[in-house]
């Protein structure tokens, strides 16, 4: 660790290009590395959220709902390569029914609102320097998607990856493009500062953003959130749905008992010996969505006080400098959560929302689920359950990990799932046609490739 380390970083990454904004906050987390600052948040020091409002409690008018619904932004999380998956570009170009990709049905349920409310209603793409490409060469079949005076992306920053032994900047000549990462979504303040766009979104008379990932596509546009969010002053709000054992890995939001404020908690930040209340459905009975408002005149506010460094909980994430190659340098990647922004404003709230509004997909296991028939697909691009409580999938991750073997696996199309409480695949199974899944079916390890004839019903 040294000044020279840091001078480098910061050269490299303004001979590069990157929003000097974004220089800065790096230098700051910089510093934090060097100081040794862990990010811990200790259980003594919070008390758990156990009563945010919920939505179903919210009562709007249709008129407050709307008004509300015409001075917000959608704005997407869409710097993901799905690299986890085995994919090499923007994981929402992942197909999700026939050849409607998460793009394609994100698309559908923003026009959607705009005929519905008569909103502008913009929809901004955060991509990344790996997914920019691709998504507005998807995107540009929709003549009808863009905003005057909006383009429909704006691109995230990217910064060294450092040496663990020394942090400098690492130099991998074999592919220079892995020298580099993103800083995690908690650059989405940064970039839209940086960009310009904050400052023309509030030019063109847009006052709320709401912000989720893209491949979470439970977060469609939603008036009647917009509406009660504008009528609570508050300049920041989280969505949070409440806890099963499946989510117990998920951060989480508490109450900081020094000042009261809202904290946002995720398992970095929590220490080895106090995971056992980190993971506690009934002790914190709310998970955090990543699904996020805020106003944006109090966001621009915050940003200029702080010369754009909103001092968000530093997270320290030590990987390979390339991710296929285990054998490869290990480096360090400076990253920050969004919704760790909570913090930096008082007043920020909260509002517990169904699970319609949190479907994400990290895994085939999730995929799978949402390709089958336990969801419908709406005319509006929402995606609506058949059946509660939704199937557990759990499928071998040798066989199905990466999306080129889980489709190999399911020539035709994935099994019925509607009557199933669960599904468990051990070992090298491919599926042929019209298979269907009745109750709790395991399909064990049969030592080599074997076939689900057409028309199986497992379980049962």
């Amino acid at each position: 660790m040294s000044a020279e380390g840091l001078e480098a970083a910061r050269t490299k990454m303004a001979d590069a290009g990157v929003q000097p904004q974004a220089i800065e906050v790096f230098t700051h987390y910089y510093h934090q590395l060097e100081e040794g600052v862990t990010g811990l948040i200790a259980e003594d020091s919070i008390e758990p959220l156990t009563d945010p409002p919920m939505l179903s409690d919210v009562e709007v008018s249709p008129e407050q709902a709307a008004e509300a619904l015409g001075a917000t932004a959608i704005i997407k999380l869409n710097g993901g390569l799905g690299t986890s998956m085995g994919m090499e570009r923007a994981k929402s170009l992942l197909p999700v029914r026939g050849d409607r990709t998460f793009l394609d049905l994100i698309v559908e349920q923003v026009l959607t609102a705009r005929e519905t409310y008569g909103a502008r209603l913009p929809l901004l793409f955060m991509d990344s320097f790996r997914t920019h490409d691709d998504t507005l060469a998807a995107l540009a079949g929709y003549d009808d998607l863009p905003v005057e005076g909006l383009g429909l992306d704006f691109q995230q920053n990217q910064e060294p990856k450092l040496l663990v032994d020394g942090l400098t900047p690492v130099e991998w000549p074999a592919d220079p493009s892995l020298e580099w990462c993103p800083p995690g979504h908690g650059d989405l303040y940064t970039t839209l500062e940086g960009s310009g766009v904050l400052d023309r979104l509030l030019e063109l008379g847009y006052r709320y953003a709401s912000v989720s990932n893209s491949d979470n596509l439970g977060a469609a546009p939603d008036a009647t959130i917009a509406g009660w969010f504008a009528a609570t002053g508050a300049p920041y709000a989280a969505e949070v749905c409440r806890r099963t054992p499946a989510d117990r890995k998920g951060g989480h939001l508490a109450v900081r008992k020094s000042d009261g404020q809202l904290i946002l908690r995720d398992t970095a930040q929590t220490a080895p010996d106090e995971m056992h209340f980190f993971t506690d459905e009934h002790r914190h009975p709310f998970f955090h969505c990543n699904n996020l408002w805020f106003d944006l005149a109090a966001v621009s506010k915050v940003l200029k006080e702080r010369n754009a460094v909103l001092g968000l909980p530093l997270i320290k994430n030590v990987k390979n400098v390339d991710p296929s190659d285990s054998s490869s340098p290990e480096v360090v990647q400076i990253e920050s959560a969004m919704g760790a922004a909570i913090e930096v404003f008082p007043g920020a709230t909260a509002i517990g929302v169904g699970r319609e509004r949190f479907l994400p997909v990290k895994t085939t296991n999730d995929l799978m689920l949402l390709r089958s028939d336990v969801y419908d697909v709406t005319p509006e691009g929402r995606l609506e359950r058949t059946v509660d409580p939704a199937p557990l999938v759990d499928l071998d991750s040798r066989h199905y990990k990466t999306i080129s073997r889980f489709d190999a696996h399911f020539p035709a199309d994935v099994p019925s799932l509607r009557e199933a409480q669960s599904l468990t695949v051990k070992g090298d199974w491919t599926f042929e046609a019209d298979v269907r899944v009745v109750g709790a079916a395991t399909l064990e390890d049969e030592g080599s490739a074997s076939t689900v004839p057409s028309g199986t019903v497992l379980g049962g």
